[in-house]
């Protein structure tokens, strides 16, 4: 009998048929496993038929390692893959959140937040288009993002994973998709899959739903909402990813009124799969994948009861299990399952057809190893100008008033003598954030980037001294002869739950130094962060200018780009900025009393043009 699913030529649909047919119980079940790269074998790749492999944040295959050295890795586990009794092809998943992130010397773009702040749809797609290359180049075909999560509560660890706390601004943002995945054809049908080609990857639509929505910002916690409500706040982006043939959707370690989405049938299944189009018909359909050790967090104590929470999670309408590392006992309880009839045959080949459609459509049968051509794309000129575009285009200026009849900004770049003051002004892992080389993100130089600092010495004339002190002593900030001061502070990095914060006050005392060096020196301020900070009154009224930066990635020019006036301010707030902490949660059309700045707020240095 002729191989159908070998055959370019033949229809998608023939050749998942075709292939599924031809496919024992454990084939069909190591499709369903995805691993982490650590513990990748011959054995688990070739012999479990494992259907794909990840790194957590933080996995490399050598640190500081470049794209050669990951396309090898990944290019090695696909021969194994390929040597399995019927050559499937594994996808291979990575975080690649703003940029491909984990990567040593890829452009790190500014964070979601960042990104809602610009409000630029357009920009957007062309930084996914930018973000699908450069993680194409390494040999992966799968990014899990984006991020689509309305934000509702800066407590959340998460927070700058999310464009913004308004639904119609992330709607908007979506359009990263298009520029993951490609253009889809004219006529698309919604919930069909879709990846234009060898430039573009597998998008994953995360995290299902209402993770950032969650009672008191708490990472992995509960929201209480109807269903109108969720459906009206927290769907309608998925909607807008599925149009745009979104090839896979992530489940949320959250939980809805209670109960946890890994294994809510209703919303995995009901909603997701059958209302809102990821299976139009028997035909259209993605699948669905869990996050890292999703079943694992089911059960109290952690991992406990993991049978039954595979038939759970499986029966609820998960397709691929994020396995990192227990994957035999997944496989073993898995076809246990399978063949004692708690899940049944017909839910196993579902989830296989769709993941199996998922690897034919992304081209990953014809063109299994990493397209050396594209090695030189990584961190390219190009695309650091695109991510120094998106900072300058992300940037929210709150204050510029030296006095009431004279704007602060834009600073003048040939000034004899200027500071630079603040833990963030020449910090490169702190001007990126989490998930930037590291889980957690780190300090330092830890990728290839222009710091803030690096950037102002390059933008200020020849004949201006630049004293860079992150702690100015007492005698620095006597002298007389500074013409202005440029502090930054900010946040140190964090993913995830250990990013919850429930005080948000600037870190490493830095309402303190900015307020020290203003009482001395006239100050522009500039915040590094993924979210909205405890910001007094009293502070704002003594800097002269005060700029939210966010997370703004490897690309530090793009900050001067604006405060010397090269381009004028062109960010608006994606989130109502609160007043005090009691307030929250606190965001416009809710709760939004008194706030210290609304949603959508955003000066430029012409008044004339002034977004207030």
């Amino acid at each position: 009998m002729d191989c159908l699913y070998k055959n370019p030529n033949t229809p998608t649909e023939a050749r998942v048929k075709d292939l599924l047919s031809r496919m024992t119980l454990k084939e069909k079940v190591g499709q369903m496993t995805q691993i982490e790269r650590s513990i990748a074998t011959p054995a688990a790749i070739t012999d479990f038929c494992v259907g794909s492999v990840l790194n957590g944040g933080g996995s490399t295959p050598f640190e500081k390692g470049v794209t050669s050295e990951w396309a090898d890795m990944i290019d090695g586990f696909q021969k194994w893959a390929l040597e399995s009794r019927l050559g499937i092809p594994i996808i291979y998943g990575i975080d690649a959140v703003h940029g491909n992130s984990g990567v040593y010397g890829a452009t790190i773009f500014p964070h979601n937040a960042g990104i809602g702040a610009t409000g630029d749809a357009d920009l957007a797609k062309r930084i996914g288009a930018a973000t699908a290359l450069e993680v194409r180049a390494c040999g992966i075909q799968f990014a899990f993002a984006p991020c689509v999560a309305v934000c509702r509560d800066p407590r959340w660890g998460r927070c700058y994973e999310s464009y913004s706390e308004d639904t119609d601004i992330v709607r908007k943002m979506t359009s990263i998709v298009t520029g993951l995945q490609g253009q889809p054809s004219k006529g698309h049908q919604k919930g069909y899959p879709f990846v234009a080609g060898r430039e573009n990857v597998i998008a994953c639509a995360k995290h299902f739903v209402g993770d950032g929505g969650t009672d008191g910002g708490i990472n992995e916690g509960n929201t209480i909402s109807s269903y109108e409500d969720l459906e009206k706040i927290h769907l309608a982006p998925f909607q807008d990813c599925l149009s745009q043939g979104v090839s896979t959707v992530m489940a949320s370690y959250s939980s809805w009124n209670g109960r946890k989405l890994h294994a809510n049938h209703f919303l995995l299944t009901e909603v997701l799969k059958d209302k809102l189009g990821f299976k139009a018909n028997t035909l259209l359909q993605g699948f669905v994948i869990s996050d890292w050790e999703g079943l694992d967090r089911l059960g109290e104590p952690y991992g406990s009861d993991y049978r039954y929470w595979i038939s759970r999670t499986i029966n609820a309408g998960i397709d691929m299990v994020m396995v990192p590392f227990r994957y035999e006992q997944f496989l073993e309880d898995l076809m246990f399952l399978v063949q004692s009839g708690e899940i049944a045959m017909a839910r196993i080949d579902d989830a296989v057809e769709r993941i199996l459609r998922v690897k034919f459509l992304s081209g990953v049968f014809e063109y299994p190893f990493a397209d050396r051509s594209l090695l030189d794309i990584v961190g390219c000129k190009l695309h650091r100008e695109l991510a120094r575009e998106a900072v300058r285009k992300s940037l929210v200026l709150l204050k510029n008033e030296r006095n009431p009849n004279k704007s602060f900004l834009p600073l003048d770049r040939n000034a004899k003598r200027i500071l630079v003051a603040g833990t963030h002004a020449d910090d490169l892992g702190y001007q990126c954030g989490g998930w930037t080389i590291f889980w957690q993100g780190n300090s330092g130089k830890i990728t290839i980037g222009t710091t803030i600092l690096d950037a102002i010495k390059e933008a200020v004339g020849d004949e201006t001294e630049v004293i860079y002190e992150k702690y100015p002593s007492q005698d620095t900030l006597a002298s007389p002869d500074f013409s202005y001061a440029i502090v930054v502070v900010g946040e140190s990095p964090y993913a995830e739950s250990l990013g919850d914060n429930s005080e948000l006050v600037i870190p490493f005392n830095g309402t303190e130094l900015v307020s020290l060096v203003a009482d001395k020196i006239p100050t522009l301020a500039i915040l590094i962060s993924g979210r909205a900070l405890v910001l007094e009154p009293w502070l704002l009224e003594k800097v002269d200018a005060f700029i939210a930066a966010w997370l703004p990635g490897s690309e530090g020019a793009g900050i001067t780009d604006v405060i010397f006036g090269d381009y004028d301010f062109e960010g608006r707030l994606p989130v109502t900025w609160f007043k005090k902490i009691e307030q929250l949660p606190v965001h416009a059309g809710q709760n939004s009393f008194d706030p210290l700045l609304p949603l959508g707020f955003g000066l430029t240095c012409n008044k004339e043009k002034s977004l207030e």
